[in-house]
């Protein structure tokens, strides 16, 4: 599963609508509404949770993904060492966030945070990119 860096994952696209998820994958398996009122789909076979923005008509800008074939730049990240994926990937710029037993390690010119426990990648988190104009980067349109 190809974690493609500023457009999405797989077949997924930054900017789609749910009919447009559900017509390539199928219903979610789970479906709820976070605090915000944005639609939260999870995926079990992909090992995904898509976050459709109620503020954005509902468009997908937010992919967390734990499936142990994701890949990035075509090197496998759950499960590895976070300091050797790190080392592998060829972004240099990462920030670093402490959460009780969690690390996130967060590099934003990508939007892309690789979340740790005990220094293994349990998941990847993906956001839809800002522009310049303070407004989404839809890939799909």
């Amino acid at each position: 599963m190809i974690i493609n860096l500023k457009h999405g994952a797989d077949k997924l696209l930054f900017g789609m609508k749910q009919k447009d998820v559900e017509a390539l994958y199928g219903k979610a398996d789970k479906q709820f509404n976070d605090d915000d009122g944005n639609v939260i789909c999870l995926y079990n076979r992909q090992k995904w949770s898509l976050t459709f923005y109620e503020d954005e008509d509902f468009r997908l800008g937010y992919i967390i993904c734990s499936h142990p074939e994701a890949t990035i730049l075509e090197r496998k990240i759950i499960g590895r060492n976070i300091g050797e994926v790190k080392a592998d990937l060829p972004f240099k710029s990462w920030d670093k966030d402490d959460i009780d037993i969690t690390e996130n390690h967060f590099n934003e010119s990508n939007w892309l945070i690789l979340q740790t426990e005990y220094n293994e990648v349990t998941r990847i988190e993906l956001g839809a990119i800002i522009n310049d104009k303070d407004e989404f980067d839809w890939k799909f349109k």
